[in-house]
């Protein structure tokens, strides 16, 4: 039971979190010059950003679920199951940052998901 919760708490906090950042991102918009200030007048406003720290929090609680898993069990097993990131991340991107999917895109959510549905079985 332990191994279920912590990873549906790596897969929604991975998400979340990048969802976070990416729309933390958006915000702050591109980076148009890679000189060094510019680069460090680009961190400053990153840093911030609300939603970039909500991020960082997130994935951190992602990394500390997922160093937990690899203690408990195989990487063959916590690594393939982490795909399904793919599909919360493919819905996160369709319903919060307001991303178009494309038919192919969505094949592709549903083969990794045949595929951690074949790994969690075995």
């Amino acid at each position: 039971m332990r191994t279920a919760i912590t990873l549906v708490i790596l897969v929604f906090s991975g998400t979340g979190g990048d969802i976070a950042v990416a729309y933390a991102m958006k915000r702050l918009g591109e980076v148009h010059s890679f000189s060094p200030m510019a680069i460090l007048r680009f961190l400053g406003r990153a840093f911030r950003e609300g939603w970039m720290w909500i991020g960082i929090a997130q994935l951190t609680l992602a990394f500390c679920s997922l160093l937990a898993l690899l203690s408990w069990e195989a990487v063959s097993f916590v690594v393939p199951a982490m795909a399904l990131s793919y599909v919360t991340g493919a819905l996160g991107g369709k319903y919060f940052l307001g991303e178009r999917l494309t038919p192919l895109r969505w094949a592709g959510v549903g083969l990794v998901s045949v595929g951690v549905a074949l790994v969690c079985l075995g």
